[in-house]
């Protein structure tokens, strides 16, 4: 099958910024049953220093997609470029190389399970043909750098599943790449230990300016570090943006399942409204001025103040006497305070 319109690449934007870009990425995988449409023309784009995430259920693609960026998996179609250098056109060790560039942590960890923490971490860097002095040096730096340099001589059947995963982390580092992978690489940890790594991955985002596009089935992974996220559901994305514009599209998904209100859609003889406020709105008396202000009864529903990620929002259904039309004053009134408003019943 020839290749046509698909590109990836990671270059410089006007702000001197580095983007991953996908542009209709499709791949199918056949078998003498038939065939399944993994990806089905995705588009995304990751600016430099994003953590971005992608979100679905198990079959949803998810996987698939992220083993393109780095053509474990090559698409049915397009091209792949990181940088100047398109991958799709290149192969053996040329390949190899140019994937330096980009890290991934998997799942399951994919440790060697006869070599230490500190072997497995070297190991990334033998294949990089790096020095033994710069090697050991270059270990000592990365197990410092995920909390591990007591863990040094462990094997993994010695570590738990945190550690283990820091130890993944590392060794995706090893080459000091542009653009860290992540492949569902909570998912077999307990909650306490997720978010000690969630934590530890925000925090290389930030000191190292890393570009983090991470597949998740857990909403929590979201909320805690991703600036924009896509739904994936059967190789296509029903939505997309970032939390903070999810948060005021009129019935996003992704927003409810990140914020769920909660509280009753319709009250009789009451105008049900849910409000959302981003920023420094979010801590604002917003609702106790609204009552003041129109010298009214508010009813709160459901709804809190959170942060996620790096957006501070709150999020309330709101009950108002009276119909809508007798409520427009109010309404306004939330609009001009940056509120995006609407009207549940």
């Amino acid at each position: 099958m020839g290749w046509i319109g698909f590109a990836i690449r990671i270059t410089k934007v006007d702000q001197g910024v580095y983007v991953i870009e996908i542009s209709g990425l499709r791949k199918t995988y056949r078998s003498r049953t038939g065939s399944v449409v993994a990806v089905d023309g995705v588009d995304l784009s990751v600016g430099e220093g994003e953590v971005y995430g992608v979100l679905g259920r198990s079959g949803a693609g998810k996987s698939t997609l992220l083993r393109c960026v780095n053509m474990l998996e090559r698409p049915d179609a397009g091209t792949v470029r990181v940088g100047d250098v398109e991958l799709t056109g290149l192969t053996g060790k040329r390949l190899r190389t140019a994937r330096h560039g980009i890290g991934m942590i998997h799942q399951h960890f994919a440790l060697l399970s006869s070599r230490t923490v500190a072997g497995n971490v070297a190991f990334a860097l033998e294949v990089t043909g790096t020095p033994r002095a710069e090697r050991k040096a270059r270990v000592a730096e990365l197990l410092e750098l995920v909390g591990l340099t007591e863990r040094a001589g462990a094997y993994p059947a010695q570590l738990s599943g945190g550690q283990k995963q820091r130890v993944g982390i590392a060794r995706a580092l090893a080459a000091r790449p542009q653009v860290l992978l992540s492949d569902e690489a909570t998912s077999a940890l307990d909650p306490e230990t997720t978010e000690s790594i969630l934590r530890l991955l925000l925090d290389l985002n930030r000191r190292l300016g890393l570009t983090i596009l991470l597949i998740t089935h857990e909403m929590t992974v979201v909320k805690r570090i991703c600036r924009s996220v896509a739904l994936m559901r059967d190789g296509r994305f029903a939505e997309s943006g970032t939390v903070a514009e999810l948060l005021r599209r009129p019935g996003s998904e992704l927003a409810s399942g990140l914020f769920p209100l909660g509280g009753p859609a319709g009250l009789d003889g009451a105008t049900v409204v849910d409000v959302t406020v981003s920023g420094a709105d979010a801590d604002a008396p917003i609702i106790a001025e609204l009552a003041r202000r129109f010298d009214t009864d508010v009813r709160i529903l459901g709804g809190a103040v959170e942060t996620l990620a790096t957006t501070r929002a709150g999020r309330w259904r709101l009950a108002l006497p009276g119909t809508p039309q007798d409520n427009t004053g109010a309404l306004e009134f939330l609009r001009s305070r940056g509120a995006e408003v609407e009207v549940a019943s």
